[in-house]
């Protein structure tokens, strides 16, 4: 490089010399320019670093299953802890890289809610700060497991069965056998195959000999129907007669004549009114039942029942204790009487002592 002194220069020098230096201040001034501008350029493109407190920012993710691989379609709703800030909740779906983005988001506390046909809804919760472009963790999906809903609905039959099955553990100081008595306001009406059952499940019943037994040995203590005789001759004919009686009139009147004329032969307990209404119901029953429509109706079966059975106890009794119509009327009467009075007790007294019983919310 050649320096020249610009004192010792000739004069077309000194001319050189200056268009040399001014090119090159030209230049360099011009590139200072440029540069500024380019500087000045870029920094106004960088965000800035002291955003202000309620500048908004941005919620990126990516939705998966449990295998990584993306889930598209996946509805994803954005809301915010804030009630307040709820007006700008948002729902997207995720695109079909299972990616989603909300965009103008405010600083916040927030929570996304996943859900997808096929996998068991998903949260996700978060702190959004101002100005912030928050890219999540891939959220992971899980398929739900699947669930079959049967609706099984009891049959009329099936729900008396079941009703049945509970009338049958029902005994009085868990001894004596109240199987005609329905604390379920609503039963299920019986079918007469049902009714059969029932009737059935009471003649054999054990108590049902003890009682027989016991009614023989009274009568033959005060030889009633002497023409039996004593000893266990007459013990057994007073046994099969009494037993007769309590098999014809459970058949007719609870089993046969119900399910022809269809009839509910139970005793419905009320537990409900004042005393004197539950005892006149108590005392109609014996004359008025549930029929198996619902409907209360005469009760022909025990009327009936009754008579019949009076009826045929003239076929082995004694024939000087027959009297004919007069027997037949004074064994239904009492019959009837007997029914009444079971039905007071069984109102006011039994249900007390009866600790096995069909439950309903509805009695007391």
């Amino acid at each position: 490089m050649t320096y020249v002194s610009w004192g010792n220069a000739r004069g077309e020098d000194r001319v050189s010399l200056f268009m040399a230096v001014s090119s090159k201040s030209i230049v360099l001034t011009v590139w200072l320019l440029w540069y500024a501008s380019f500087a000045s350029g870029q920094n106004s493109s960088l965000p800035d670093a002291n955003p202000p407190g309620n500048a908004p920012g941005s919620i990126a993710g990516t939705v998966v299953d449990s295998s990584g691989a993306v889930v598209a379609g996946a509805q994803v709703k954005l809301s915010f802890v804030d009630p307040k800030m709820n007006s700008q909740a948002l729902t997207v779906a995720s695109d079909s890289d299972g990616q989603f983005s909300f965009f103008k988001v405010s600083p916040g506390d927030f929570k996304l809610e996943i859900t997808s046909a096929g996998f068991e809804a998903k949260t996700y919760s978060g702190t959004l700060h101002a100005g912030e472009v928050q890219t999540l963790p891939q959220i992971a999906m899980t398929v739900a497991e699947a669930r079959t809903e049967v609706q099984v609905g009891l049959s009329q039959v099936e729900v008396a069965t079941e009703e049945i099955k509970e009338e049958e553990h029902q005994r009085v100081l868990g001894v004596v056998p109240n199987f005609y008595v329905s604390y379920v306001p609503n039963a299920a009406p019986l079918d007469a195959k049902q009714k059969f059952q029932l009737a059935f499940r009471t003649i054999i019943d054990p108590f049902t000999f003890f009682v027989v037994g016991a009614t023989a040995a009274i009568e033959q203590g005060q030889n009633h129907f002497a023409a039996y005789g004593q000893g266990a001759q007459g013990y057994g004919k007073r046994f099969g007669a009494t037993y007769a009686d309590t098999v014809t009139a459970t058949l007719i009147g609870g089993a046969i004549l119900p399910a022809l004329l269809r009839q509910d032969p139970r005793y419905f307990y009320k537990g409900t009114g004042s005393v004197p209404s539950r005892g006149l119901y108590a005392i109609a029953s014996a004359f008025i039942c549930k029929g198996d429509n619902g409907k209360w109706q005469p009760n022909y079966s025990n009327v009936l029942g009754s008579l019949a059975a009076g009826g045929m106890s003239n076929l082995y009794y004694p024939e000087q204790d027959r009297n004919g119509a007069g027997l037949t009327m004074e064994n239904a009467a009492i019959g009837l009487g007997a029914t009444a009075i079971q039905n007071l007790f069984q109102e006011f007294i039994v249900k007390k002592l009866t600790p096995k019983r069909t439950r309903n919310a509805g009695t007391p």
